[in-house]
């Protein structure tokens, strides 16, 4: 069977596909890694990056033998997503993006960062905090921070700019909602005109978390994409 990977966002964990895994697994032998510092795994001692987490994924299928591999990657999942297709092209089938923000600068990093101080999170978002500790224990207040690392060095010098875009060869499916308040319509239109092999949708309705997603639209849109009908 063909071999697909579902990678999660930054703060995220690979819980959030078990609505999707019974169908798909019907058509794919079905990947959930997790980057290091979420779920049950060790926050590197040289932080975060979008660069160290495409090495990861890029360790990972060649410990599992994968190639040829598709992609669906929601949020940060899909910007690696698309960095390891532009890294290793032979080995990359196809890759879908959800919620995946493209347009990084280092002053709108900052302003993202301040969002995630852990005290800030457990006094104005306490069921968030709640979710955080489910997910990824205790380490999920030094998980914040290293996140925060991550986009700071993303609006420095971010891996996928024009040029980079420009050479994705993979065929790439762009797709925001209607409704994200991270991802604007402009930067995911911008991007998927800047991948010469890219196609566009817009959720409607849809929100950025992947738990507001509703499974069964997706779905559809994955069945679309990868011919399973």
């Amino acid at each position: 069977m063909k071999n697909l990977l579902l990678l999660h966002g930054a703060l995220g964990h690979s819980d959030i596909f078990k609505p999707y895994l019974q169908d798909l697994s019907k058509q794919f032998n079905i990947h959930t890694p997790l980057f290091s510092g979420h779920g049950n795994t060790e926050i590197p001692h040289d932080g975060i990056s979008i660069e160290k987490y495409t090495q990861e994924l890029a360790e990972y299928c060649k410990q599992q033998k994968l190639n040829d591999v598709y992609i669906f990657g929601h949020s940060m999942g899909g910007y690696v997503g698309l960095c390891y297709a532009l890294q290793l092209p032979e080995n990359v089938n196809s890759v879908l993006t959800l919620g995946t923000k493209f347009d990084w600068t280092e002053e709108q990093a900052l302003k993202e960062s301040t969002m995630l101080a852990p005290e800030t999170i457990l006094l104005k978002i306490p069921k968030y905090a709640e979710q955080l500790e489910l997910q990824h224990g205790s380490q999920w207040k030094e998980l914040l921070p290293a996140i925060t690392g991550m986009m700071v060095s993303l609006g420095k010098k971010p891996p996928l700019n024009s040029d980079s875009l420009s050479k994705i060869t993979t065929p790439v499916q762009i797709m925001a909602g209607d409704h994200d308040n991270m991802v604007t319509l402009e930067e995911t239109v911008q991007t998927y005109r800047r991948i010469p092999n890219a196609r566009l949708m817009i959720l409607p309705d849809t929100r950025h978390p992947m738990e507001k997603v509703r499974p069964v639209l997706l779905m559809d849109i994955m069945k679309d994409f990868w011919n399973l009908y």
